[in-house]
């Protein structure tokens, strides 16, 4: 019996690993107190040992010969294992709130997190080698992630210690999600005004294109914290000295030095991808569209920005997805966001309240990266 799916044997063999070594749940008296972990063996019992089938069935997938059938029940194991191991856990929590005080936490564990990853490894792996279309692709990452909405929507992970914090913190947690999305968006709106024109200029002057970059590159260069904080105090003194500007929200701390710190970030990549959209359009292309008695700005919207702009989109997902992300870090500026929740949970030793505030930004960022992907793909396939 020979190995065929090499990729597959590592992340089974990582699972049992962290299923025999590392905790499944962890239950405390209080969200506080550390918790005492819980392995998996101990809450498998009855309609539970059903989640053996799964595991048997990818790790039976191992020796078998590839195709796309084996692909797809391979995607199909890899989901019906996230769905038992979070059904297992909702219903350990449940079980373990009906005997103990109402302040009692049951949080997840580190084999929970690795079997879960190393469970969404193999779907992914299996539908690469599938090659969907990037919309199919989509659909069937949605389909992996059903049996979490599904359980969510009805209530069977209420129990966990992170929804606990949820139910708790329900109003902050909504006004931190408009928070974070209005600091993107106030980011991606001055990055697409200074960067494209930034971009044209850099495809058309060779003279300054070396320059740009080497500033923009330094900027990149610099830790987010740093520049936050190299920010406060020029925006401090001049809130200070024209009070029109603190009448209208401009301030040392908040949303203004965390807007432009991000607009600063993300012009690297959106001026890189624009004059790199515009370097890809063939010659050809552009000396037939004068052949044909377009004007040089006919040229330019007409053909060069179509063709360009799959590239500029891809640019677009990249600084989105990094938006997101450090728009966390600009809550210890004051300018809220998830980050908020996250940096008072790392503060009061309260990992649920951590967990609450950062698998959001990893739903936000991943949501962002599909849709542009979609995006680019259908641009991709218009033009072609």
């Amino acid at each position: 019996m020979y190995i065929k799916n090499r990729v597959l044997l590592v992340l089974w063999i990582a699972g049992a690993l962290a299923a025999w070594g590392l905790p499944f749940l962890t239950h405390a008296p209080n969200r506080l107190v550390t918790g005492t972990g819980i392995s998996l063996g101990a809450v498998i019992n009855s309609w539970r040992a059903m989640l053996w089938l799964p595991a048997l069935a990818l790790a039976t997938a191992v020796f078998a010969k590839s195709g796309r059938l084996l692909d797809w029940l391979v995607a199909f194991a890899a989901t019906l294992l996230i769905a038992g191991l979070l059904g297992i856990a909702g219903a350990e929590a449940t079980r373990l709130a009906t005997t103990d005080s109402a302040y009692s936490r049951t949080s997840f564990g580190g084999s929970f997190w690795l079997l879960v990853m190393l469970a969404w490894l193999a779907a992914a792996d299996a539908l690469g080698h599938l090659k969907l279309r990037p919309a199919w692709a989509i659909v069937a990452g949605l389909l992996v992630l059903a049996p979490l909405l599904v359980l969510l929507l009805s209530g069977k992970l209420d129990d966990l210690s992170v929804l606990k914090e949820y139910t708790n913190r329900q109003d902050v947690f909504n006004d931190a999600l408009l928070r974070h999305l209005e600091i993107v968006a106030a980011t991606l709106v001055p990055t697409l005004l200074i960067s494209i024109p930034l971009g044209v200029a850099a495809f058309r002057r060779d003279r300054l294109r070396a320059p740009l970059f080497a500033v923009l590159n330094v900027i990149q260069t610099i830790p987010s914290i740093a520049l936050f904080g190299l920010l406060i105090a020029p925006l401090a003194a001049l809130a200070a000295h024209v009070p029109v500007l603190a009448s209208v929200g401009i301030s040392g701390i908040g949303m203004t030095p965390a807007v432009i710190a991000l607009t600063l970030y993300s012009l690297l990549p959106m001026v890189r991808s624009t004059s790199a959209g515009l370097a890809q359009v063939p010659a050809a292309v552009i000396e037939a569209a004068k052949g044909m008695g377009l004007s040089r700005r006919q040229v330019f919207w007409q053909v060069e920005v179509p063709l360009a702009l799959p590239v500029l989109l891809s640019g677009l997902r990249i600084t989105t997805v990094q938006a997101i992300g450090l728009t966390t870090v600009a809550a210890l500026i004051g300018a809220g966001g998830f980050g908020a929740i996250m940096f008072q949970g790392l503060l009061s030793s309260a990992l649920d309240l951590v967990l609450l505030g950062v698998v959001p930004v990893i739903a936000l960022a991943i949501a962002a990266d599909a849709f542009f992907k979609l995006l680019v793909s259908m641009l991709g396939a218009r033009f072609q």
